[in-house]
């Protein structure tokens, strides 16, 4: 993806204004420190090399404003000014949306890839040595050292918008795949859970692990040898033990909190660590923030979350706990004998990250897809103001970034490889059209299906697979929202995009592109009361 970097002019001339001061106080010093070798000419003006500098100062100063009068002279003025009839409206042209989107990806959306850069060393750094912490620990609890625990296999895999270059805004969320190492008498045979007619939708992308011997292992035996794993991290579930997710995460955060009392002494001259505890939706979440960086702009608090991962084969790995969102009920009630806390998540961002980079491979230069799917998550953003907390948990579960990076991969699906008309200059058109495929999707016009568990099977970009996804049905991402709520995000959806070039003068940009001022009331803004 192109960097673009733009002016801060207001760093900038304070910056100027702060040098210049610095030399003329060095150049005094030192004129003052040769002074009584060398006495100045009767008739010299001392003052002048002070004057010059306070001249090119003004002259900067003046040069700024009058490129700061030419952008209003063909941009829109204020409301207050159009009222004067020299500052009528038909001397200034509405600005495109096309320079509104472009206005407000500079200043609110893009993120600084230094900062971004020096924000994954930390975390690289931080992770890097919890994981090798524990690895060497071993395994607390109730299997103390044996050769049936479990334990960190010692790496991380860095997911998600941050290495995928689409995060927006402030680097300050990251996600990491902590793999675990199961013992060598252990094998796992994982199923989908798609195929389950009783189940409801929002299970179908769902797995369950169930335990097997290894080959060359006889049953009677390798139960008993077992037996210490399987009571302290199986479930029965229609009478096989099967691997549970929630007393995988249960050990998963014990044995965190144990490996960073390890390194908090070591870490204490660079930065301050906590670990928040994870629930039934979340995994637990390692807070950093570093007290010396080598660039004061980098010191940013960061919230990393920390997932247990299983891999199955091929860069595939089921982790714990499975994706949100859950059929609103009792989870122990499952059909057929199954188990809430025998559910596990699938992970396919080895997959997904393939596939954008082949993407990109592929894409002539200035191909804007990444653009329009940071453009995507800024819409979903601006459409959340003014909602209550409930409306608005709803509204960001359902317009998830997995959604509508799935939204992004699904537009360049069916047409290909990134062609001409995803050059910048369509920006607005493009965005235009994944919103449309967007509604359709939450009116379920059309199905938005899983990149890689779709129903025609994985792109050939993104790998082999194994065989439990080969065979896995096809997955809907909507399926587990009722109607009802799909319909209602789908109209406030359509109601954001008509008014985003009110919104964007509104809540970003620089100031000569807002006609109106900043309302008292976030929901009249945006949204009357009387639609959804």
């Amino acid at each position: 993806m192109s960097v673009h970097y733009t002016l801060n002019l207001r760093v900038f001339w304070p910056l100027v204004t702060g040098l210049c001061t610095a030399l003329v106080c060095l150049y005094h010093v030192l004129r003052g420190s040769g002074g009584a070798r060398a006495e100045p000419p009767d008739g010299a003006d001392g003052g002048f090399p002070l004057l010059k500098v306070a001249v090119l100062l003004l002259l900067g100063y003046i040069l700024l404003r009058c490129r700061h009068a030419v952008r209003q002279r063909f941009l829109p003025a204020s409301p207050r000014l159009g009222r004067h009839p020299t500052f009528s409206p038909r001397h200034f042209r509405e600005p495109s949306l096309g320079i509104l989107l472009e206005s407000y990806y500079e200043h609110e959306v893009r993120l600084s890839p230094h900062v971004l850069g020096h924000s994954k060393a930390h975390v690289s750094r931080i992770v890097g040595e919890l994981v090798r912490a524990g690895r060497v620990r071993g395994s607390p609890g109730p299997i103390p050292g044996g050769a049936l625990a479990l334990a960190f296999r010692g790496d991380f895999i860095q997911v998600g918008s941050a290495y995928e270059q689409h995060k927006i805004r402030r680097p300050d969320g990251f996600d990491v795949l902590v793999p675990l190492r199961l013992p060598p008498l252990v094998a796992l045979e994982p199923r989908s859970l798609g195929a389950e007619p009783a189940l409801a939708p929002a299970f179908h992308g769902c797995f369950v692990c169930a335990l097997k011997a290894p080959p060359g292992a006889s049953g009677g035996p390798w139960l008993r040898d077992c037996k210490p794993f399987t009571d302290g991290f199986c479930v029965d579930v229609r009478g096989q033990r099967h691997l549970s997710a929630t007393l995988v995460l249960r050990w998963f955060q014990s044995h965190l909190q144990r490996s960073l009392a390890t390194v908090r002494y070591s870490l204490e001259g660079r930065c301050r660590v906590s670990l928040t505890p994870g629930g039934l939706e979340q995994p637990p979440t390692l807070h950093i923030l570093p007290c010396r960086t080598d660039y004061g702009c980098c010191r940013l608090s960061m919230a990393v979350r920390l997932i247990p991962a299983v891999h199955v084969g091929d860069g595939v790995f089921l982790v714990a706990p499975p994706p949100s969102p859950l059929p609103v009920g009792p989870l122990s009630e499952l059909p057929g004998g199954l188990r809430a806390d025998a559910l596990w998540g699938v992970n396919t961002a080895r997959q997904e990250q393939k596939l954008l980079g082949c993407l990109q491979e592929r894409a002539p230069p200035g191909a804007c897809y990444l653009k329009c799917l940071q453009l995507l998550k800024a819409l979903r953003d601006l459409g959340a103001r003014g909602l209550d907390p409930t409306a608005a948990t709803q509204w960001g579960r359902i317009l998830s970034s997995y959604t509508l990076k799935s939204v992004v991969l699904a537009g360049l699906q069916r047409e290909g490889p990134p062609a001409q008309g995803w050059a910048e200059v369509h920006l607005g058109e493009r965005l235009e059209e994944l919103v449309q495929f967007l509604r359709d999707c939450l009116l379920r016009r059309q199905t938005l299906f899983h990149c890689v568990l779709g129903p025609g099977g994985a792109a050939a970009e993104v790998g082999p697979l194994p065989k439990v996804l080969r065979e896995a049905a096809p997955v809907d991402l909507l399926a587990a929202f009722d109607r009802q709520a799909q319909e209602l995000v789908a109209a406030r959806l359509l109601s954001t995009w008509r008014r985003l070039p009110h919104l964007l003068r509104a809540y970003g940009g620089p100031r000569y592109l807002a006609r109106c001022p900043q309302p008292r009331s976030q929901r009249v803004q945006g949204f009357p009361e009387d639609e959804p």
